[in-house]
């Protein structure tokens, strides 16, 4: 009886381990994921995405209310500055590394501007930085990434059919554009 009570207990402690090792394992062997279906885009360039529709959405979980764009971005060649207008209703932009790991979350109540603005960069790129002492954190957001490649989701609500025209600009005014270490101690 003991014998086969620790075979039971070896079994699932095994099961467990196999799972966890699977569920751990799994963003970085799929091969389908939301950064692999947009590889076509462009690097550092913002993109609108086509509203999702019961048969395919480029982005799990797209919601047909709200107008979408990503930027796929690479910060091997230097820091990014992100740019956002603020749409009609709500924006939010969330950061996503390679492997679909969130790391940073910001929308438009929190930004407390009409436009979202930070620089993306490594933890290397930000010790990199010149020091300002006019310039405080209050000034200049810094989000920073923890791998060199990732996604930045964008997202404007259009709560009424109406105002998808009003999201759709303000995400076409987006920018996502390559910054020089050099220049940015000066803005």
């Amino acid at each position: 009886m003991i014998r086969w009570l620790l075979l039971l207990l070896g079994g699932a402690l095994l099961g467990g381990i196999v799972h966890l090792a699977t569920v751990m394992a799994l963003p970085r062997t799929a091969t389908h994921d939301a950064y692999s279906r947009l590889a076509a885009s462009a690097v550092n360039t913002v993109v609108p995405l086509p509203s999702p529709t019961p048969e395919s959405a480029t982005m799990p979980f797209m919601d047909p209310a709200f107008v979408s764009a990503v930027c796929r971005y690479d910060l091997s060649t230097g820091p990014l500055k992100l740019r956002v207008p603020v749409g009609p209703a709500y924006t939010s932009v969330s950061f996503y590394t390679r492997f679909d790991v969130a790391y940073y979350a910001l929308n438009d109540r929190s930004a407390g501007r009409r436009v979202i603005e930070l620089d993306l960069m490594t933890s290397q790129q930000h010790n990199d930085m010149p020091e300002e002492e006019d310039v405080t954190a209050a000034d200049r957001l810094i989000v920073e990434s923890p791998t060199p490649t990732g996604l930045i989701a964008i997202r404007a609500l259009a709560p009424e059919p109406g105002l998808i025209p009003a999201a759709r600009a303000a995400l076409a005014a987006a920018s996502c554009q390559r910054q020089d270490l050099s220049k940015m101690g000066g803005q």
